[in-house]
């Protein structure tokens, strides 16, 4: 009796699990149809999740179909262990690039899961706490002057302040955290502070309407966010070429949050190991 009502149990998760997958669904088909999304210069239609936390895979592939990625590399930082993060994908296509990670537990994590891109140098790690005053020394260590294609920053605090700060690197796309609880056009950051990290309230990071100044400042455009209203994706100006949305403003692109779609899954549970091209 016990065993039958553990299966029981179990099934009854497993749906729950599913309906909660159906709806999510359901509410993205809703959402896209909506009339704000039918341009074809929008970015949203184009998301997918394999090993990004939202939709940002389908997002990257999508921009990078519009303006190139001639050197396939990247650099990111504020990766964990690796397995949920927005660059995971480029390496399975391929790419190589740099993580950069403070967190020891995690890095060692990933020395042993990704040993075969490490040792093959597709895959170089830093493991360090980033600051504005370091980012742009580690990145010149860990990659020696590459020219890099993409950018993604996610440390939940001091984003806005590092990506100031970086001079190292002209990326072709940034992939960024915002705060969608501050709506445009309230242009509003969390000051600079090194040694504070994310305290786990709606208290951090940038606006979308801040990072788009600063983007402007640094020669990027604002083209899309994820629908997550997470992240957010800049294309250096002379890239842009009529390929996406305009007005190139944080209230064109702006996306509330809706935290619950990282719920949606792209299946099992992530995980990688080596992999044979055929």
């Amino acid at each position: 009796m016990e065993n039958t009502l553990t299966q029981l149990g179990f099934h009854a998760v497993n749906v729950q699990a599913a309906q909660l997958q159906l709806e999510l669904q359901k509410f993205i088909a809703r959402e896209l149809a909506q009339e704000r999304y039918v341009d074809p210069r929008r970015l949203l239609r184009h998301g997918y999740k394999v090993y990004s936390q939202n939709d940002e895979d389908g997002l990257i592939a999508e921009v990078f179909r519009r303006i190139g990625a001639p050197n396939r590399t990247f650099v990111e930082f504020g990766v964990e262990t690796g397995r949920e993060c927005n660059s995971l994908w480029l390496l399975v296509q391929g790419w190589r690039g740099l993580w950069i990670e403070g967190n020891q537990a995690a890095c060692a994590e990933i020395s042993t899961s990704l040993a075969h891109l490490i040792a093959g140098d597709r895959l170089r790690l830093a493991n360090a706490f980033v600051t504005a005053e370091n980012i742009d020394a580690i990145i010149e260590g860990g990659l020696g002057g590459v020219e890099v294609d993409f950018l993604s920053i996610d440390i939940d605090r001091n984003d806005f302040w590092v990506w100031r700060a970086i001079n190292s690197i002209r990326p072709r796309l940034v992939c960024i955290e915002y705060n969608a609880t501050w709506r445009p056009p309230v242009s509003i950051v969390t000051p600079y502070d090194p040694g504070q990290m994310w305290d786990r309230t709606n208290y951090f990071g940038a606006s979308l309407s801040a990072l788009t100044v600063l983007a402007r400042e640094k020669g990027y455009a604002l083209v899309g966010c994820c629908l997550a209203g997470v992240n957010a994706f800049f294309v250096r100006e002379d890239l842009l070429q009529g390929e996406f949305f305009q007005p190139n403003s944080a209230e064109a692109h702006y996306e509330p949050p809706r935290y619950f779609l990282s719920s949606l899954t792209a299946g099992h549970r992530p995980g990688f190991g080596d992999l044979v091209e055929v």
